[in-house]
């Protein structure tokens, strides 16, 4: 089994501007991703509008991508199914399809408590021969899960080896988790808002958008070189456009369409619930856009303020 580690981006699912699939620029999106050095791709997540997919489409995207990284690359495979039986089903579909990890949501639906959200992902776990990575979102599922409930589940279900922490306040979280689960992997989402915090508590890798993964690389290089002035500076300074992407349903959009003006998609077409930007979050996008990809950084690590009068 391939270990998970890293920046693992989530693949924004590329459509045309009639809201069909974009196979072409999803391919290039595929390569450009891993030239800019992620450690790993996630297909259908939140930011890859996997709940705007047909089964058939996902099937499709899947295979193709598979396809195009080889086994090299290991590929995490988001579920949100809220019935057991269709979640069985979608995780073991996505293992015979090539996924190398499932990302699971809870039963959102009908929130059966933290015994039920235990006996869900049990069963998922005893159908698989991979590795069944928690997402613990509330802002999206509506549904808490416990530091000592995700911990029970790395302990007590084989196949539960990872966590995706995206429950506010994240790193208390990260570190509560780890003091009743020791050398628990656990991943961040949120677009990285808090990945340096969440990697000094014992965070194994992040999970963000596609459209900065080069900055996401180079930070968590620089942790993991015990260069943490470095991974501090360059995450200020693309922090504006991280924190205008975590819009609720309008950082997909966002993403999209930075991805579109560097050349790399050819469409910034969501599809609905997901929001489009409006002219005017066009022209601030564009601002902060410019602002990133503008200014040039050293891998020379110094002081957080440097040249700024401080």
């Amino acid at each position: 089994m391939k270990v998970l580690r890293g920046v693992i981006p989530v693949v924004n699912t590329t459509f045309d501007d009639d809201g069909k699939l974009d196979l072409e620029s999803q391919v290039r999106l595929v390569r450009h991703l891993l030239e800019e050095g992620a450690h790993g791709l996630a297909l259908f997540g939140m930011a890859g509008e996997g709940y705007a997919l047909t089964d058939e489409e996902r099937r499709l995207l899947l295979k193709l991508i598979r396809r195009e990284t080889g086994d090299g690359v290991a590929l995490v495979v988001g579920v949100g199914h809220t019935g057991l039986h269709a979640a069985v089903e979608s995780c073991k579909e996505a293992e015979d399809l090539g996924a190398d990890a499932v990302m699971v949501l809870p039963p959102y639906l009908l929130k059966p408590g933290e015994e039920g959200v235990f006996r869900f992902f049990e069963a998922i776990g005893a159908a698989l021969n991979i590795p069944v990575m928690v997402q613990d979102a509330p802002l999206v599922t509506q549904i808490t899960m416990s530091a000592p409930l995700l911990a029970r589940m790395l302990r007590e279900i084989e196949r539960v080896r990872y966590v995706k922490i995206e429950a506010p306040p994240t790193a208390p979280k990260f570190s509560a988790v780890l003091e009743l689960a020791p050398g628990a992997s656990l991943f961040g989402g949120l677009n990285g808002q808090f990945l340096i915090e969440e990697y000094e508590r014992g965070a194994c890798g992040v999970m963000p958008n596609s459209d900065m993964i080069r900055h996401y690389v180079r930070i968590w290089r620089w942790l993991e070189q015990g260069e943490s002035e470095a991974a501090w500076r360059l995450f200020v300074h693309i922090l504006p456009l991280i924190r205008y992407e975590l819009q609720p349903a309008l950082g997909v959009s966002a993403a999209k369409h930075n991805l579109v003006a560097r050349g790399i998609i050819r469409s910034a077409r969501v599809r609905p619930p997901t929001g489009e930007l409006d002219a005017r979050g066009l022209a601030e996008l564009e601002r902060l856009r410019r602002w990133v990809d503008q200014q040039e950084y050293s891998d020379v690590p110094g002081p957080l303020l440097a040249g700024h009068g401080n």
